[in-house]
């Protein structure tokens, strides 16, 4: 394969196990508890866990956190649910904290 083919990946900041592609990345613009987050339009190597609903900034969303497959951390969450109209675009997606994240493959 010629340089720069291979795809930018983000591994697990704990045991660099790959988690996201670069070009799966919706938005750089979102917030987690902790900071700044990614929305992605889909994410490996993790495991979900149960649903819940969750007031966040932009109202009320059912959610399940997401963990590393392999080393069991929250790296973020998933959105199930929006309830709101304008935010049905998030549905499937998942929000990954910035800090808990790194490139891997760049």
């Amino acid at each position: 394969m010629a340089d720069g083919a291979w795809p930018r990946l983000y591994s697990c900041y704990k045991c660099q196990n790959h988690i996201c592609c670069h070009d799966d990345i919706v938005s750089k613009y979102f917030q987690a508890e902790s900071g700044r987050a990614f929305l992605f339009s889909h994410a490996i190597n993790v495991v979900q866990g149960p649903k819940e609903d969750r007031q966040l900034i932009t109202g009320l969303h059912t959610v399940a956190d997401v963990h590393c497959s392999d080393c069991g951390e929250v790296l973020g969450w998933k959105y199930v649910k929006a309830y709101e109209e304008l935010q049905k675009y998030k549905e499937g997606k998942f929000v990954i904290a910035k800090f808990k994240i790194v490139k891997a493959n760049w």
